[in-house]
């Protein structure tokens, strides 16, 4: 018997990426298209901020969903940070039950330690110990209310070390791929991280 989503599910995708970067998870969950949101954010090759990408995201989730309707997001890469800027600055959290972050730089990576940040601040703010990075540490408060899992592998190469994708809260899944990009189109990444996105969740107390 096919499960369905329990509620409305967010995709945000990442850096050089676009929405079709979730063709194969979409079709394995095989769901209601008005179930799913898989915005375009453009980046302009790492270019545009990180906030002013969630802002655009507030903006599509606002226009397909409204302002109260619950929902589930799942960023990959910098689509992690832009939905937890999303979630911790844009009052996202009121409506999010669980973020599903997928290799995404929480604690920085070294790969962007190089870029400048006057040329490329997208990818500038991914540094190790980004003002952006320090200011989402020092708000977590805004994430207790909400299911957080990360998934990550130890042999990322963008995210680097792999470890750097595990929020600072929540379950930790190193997932068997060796590639960036196979954590979300690997087909055991996918059957893994389908399952949870089918589970049932309900939203954490703030004593939890």
């Amino acid at each position: 018997m096919k499960r369905q989503l329990i509620r409305p599910l967010v995709l945000v995708h990442g850096l050089w990426n676009t929405p079709q970067l979730f063709e194969r998870l979409i079709n394995h969950l095989n769901q209601k298209p008005s179930l799913l949101l898989a915005p375009h954010l453009p980046h302009d090759f790492g270019r545009v901020g990180i906030r002013e990408l969630a802002k655009e995201l507030d903006l599509q989730i606002q226009s397909r969903f409204g302002s109260e309707q619950p929902i589930d997001i799942l960023g990959f890469s910098m689509g992690g940070l832009i939905s937890r800027v999303w979630l911790q600055e844009f009052m996202g959290f009121k409506r999010t039950i669980r973020f599903f972050s997928i290799g995404s730089p929480h604690k920085g990576t070294l790969t962007a330690q190089c870029v400048p940040r006057s040329f490329f601040l997208g990818i500038a703010e991914m540094k190790i110990g980004s003002n952006l990075l320090y200011s989402l540490d020092n708000s977590l408060i805004n994430l207790t209310s909400i299911q957080c899992i990360s998934y990550f592998s130890f042999s990322d190469l963008m995210v680097f070390p792999g470890f750097h994708a595990v929020l600072p809260i929540g379950d930790s899944i190193s997932l068997p791929v060796i590639t960036h990009k196979g954590l979300i189109r690997n087909s055991i990444s996918i059957q893994l991280i389908s399952e949870d996105l089918l589970g049932v969740a309900n939203k954490p107390t703030m004593s939890n």
